[in-house]
């Protein structure tokens, strides 16, 4: 495994509780990362010796905004190439987002902004304006990340609604459907060879949201990398072999005839399968529980 991107979910909790949520992201979530576990987390990538870049998203990670910086802080000081997802909750004018940014320049490289009809009535907000905008100032290259509504066609620069996570429950009623059988392969994530992994507070190490490769505070990662293989692994094996329709036919798992996509249908199926396949199929978080 080739890994080169961590991503910290510092916290499962957010500003918003979006219908397209991957992580069932809300005020009332649990789990934030410490920063004991930030360091354990960024001395295991350290020596893997492959991993270049360090992200901080969530749920919203300017939520534990001391906590975030004392990261990032750490991040870049061992030479890592960093970045934060966030929604921009904070940037209520442009000197606000200045204030809330300043202290993160020279320490990010990428600030990718999350704006669409899911977080506000208008595709781009103006809290996101603002922050785009003391970004740009502040010399720390901003970017937008905005997934269309199911009902209408993407607009140049939208990606589409991945149904897992509360997508699968509350989206998926109003897409356009089509024969399971036809969901035959991922389309979003290279399972064999993951160029990143996803961290979450619990140390669960995610290849996809809510499908784990291991727990990164019980095995090191470094272990995790050199013993991962993909084809043997009671989950992502049959995921490589036929998809979401091998998963669903080697387990015996019942399914509806129709979906939106492949996620929901793997989605679905993991859902069912997580008594069986627990240390994998984690946290319940991930899967809307609690």
């Amino acid at each position: 495994m080739n890994l080169t991107g961590l991503h910290f979910l510092l916290t499962y909790q957010c500003t918003f509780e979006c219908e397209h949520c991957f992580v069932w992201g809300s005020p009332r979530q649990t789990g934030t990362f410490t920063l004991a576990k930030i360091r354990n987390v960024l001395k295991q990538a350290g020596e893997t010796r492959t991993i270049k870049s360090i992200y901080f998203e969530g749920g919203e990670p300017f939520l534990y905004y001391p906590i975030l910086h004392k990261g990032l802080q750490l991040a870049h000081g061992m030479k890592f190439r960093t970045g934060i997802v966030t929604n921009a909750y904070w940037a209520n004018t442009v000197g606000d987002a200045m204030a809330w940014l300043k202290p993160f320049k020279g320490l990010v490289d990428d600030l990718s902004i999350s704006s669409d009809l899911f977080h506000s009535d208008v595709k781009m907000s103006r809290k996101a304006r603002n922050a785009l905008k003391a970004a740009g100032r502040l010399g720390i290259k901003p970017g937008v990340i905005s997934v269309a509504p199911v009902e209408k066609t993407k607009d140049k620069g939208e990606g589409a609604v991945m149904f897992r996570g509360r997508a699968a429950e509350k989206l998926a009623p109003k897409a356009v459907k089509s024969p399971w059988t036809q969901f035959t392969t991922c389309p979003y994530e290279n399972l064999r060879e993951p160029g990143r992994v996803h961290v979450d507070p619990l140390g669960n190490v995610h290849i996809c949201q809510g499908l784990v490769m291991g727990n990164i505070f019980k095995v090191p990662l470094k272990t995790l990398v050199a013993d991962f293989q993909p084809e043997t692994h009671p989950v992502i094996g049959p995921l490589l072999k036929g998809g979401p329709v091998e998963l669903a036919k080697r387990y015996k798992v019942s399914h509806e005839s129709v979906y939106p996509d492949a996620c929901q249908l793997c989605y679905e199926a993991r859902k069912k399968l997580r008594k069986q396949f627990s240390a994998c199929l984690a946290p319940d978080q991930m899967y809307g529980v609690g």
